[in-house]
């Protein structure tokens, strides 16, 4: 969310995603979002610079909340409706999580924006992104990120890194390729989720992954 910026939130590329997930919306797709908090704050940076890791962690479930009601109101601007539901309870900024809740805003035709993780520390957003995932009974997990996919190793600083068009789960953790953390690659293949990477810096990239347009790693069994 910080597009070219060094830290904080860049109205540009809120529009630009959220544009992004209005055309994946309006193709028919239900969208569960679970949004990060690195633009603002990192538990782990915060931990290695000698804060205890809990509080580091707390303050970056934080942050996601403020990214989600960015992204809501990004959607809502362009038409979208969505819904922010948080693990860390705060009934005056957004809504908790509860399943069910969730499940009707999607019924309602609703993007539905997971923020705070799990509302635990110690645990990724990626890990907050596959239990969501898996509790929403999600057909797939797209991850997005910088690059089109996963690789061998960091292109950006490894130019003979190799691009993985498919991988399985066990290959994933196999060959320790860290697209996301072992929690997140063990519950999305328990049971049985697609996990879709992909650039978010294209354009219609999301759009792209459901018609088979946009260059993506797909890992599964």
């Amino acid at each position: 969310m910080m597009g070219g910026g060094e830290f904080g939130i860049d109205m540009d590329t809120v529009t630009k995603i959220s544009r992004d997930i209005k055309k994946a919306v309006d193709a028919g797709l239900e969208l569960c979002l679970v949004v990060g908090g690195g633009n603002i704050f990192r538990g782990m940076s915060g931990a290695a610079q000698g804060m205890d890791r809990s509080n580091g962690d707390y303050m970056g479930m934080l942050a996601t909340v403020m990214n989600a009601l960015a992204l809501q109101n990004g959607l809502e601007q362009i038409g979208v409706a969505a819904r922010v539901l948080s693990a860390i309870p705060m009934p005056t900024v957004c809504e908790p999580f509860v399943r069910a809740r969730a499940i009707r805003h999607l019924d309602k035709g609703r993007v539905v924006i997971f923020a705070a993780g799990t509302g635990n520390p110690y645990f990724t957003t990626d890990t907050a992104a596959a239990l969501r995932a898996c509790e929403m009974k999600c057909d797939a997990m797209a991850k997005a990120t910088q690059v089109d996919g996963v690789y061998s190793a960091d292109p950006k600083t490894n130019p003979d890194a190799k691009r993985y068009d498919q991988l399985t789960y066990q290959e994933v953790l196999a060959k320790d390729l860290r697209v996301m953390d072992a929690a997140a690659i063990t519950l999305t293949r328990d049971n049985n989720i697609p996990v879709i990477v992909f650039s978010i810096e294209g354009e219609d990239s999301l759009l792209g992954v459901l018609n088979g347009t946009t260059i993506c790693t797909t890992i599964k069994n």
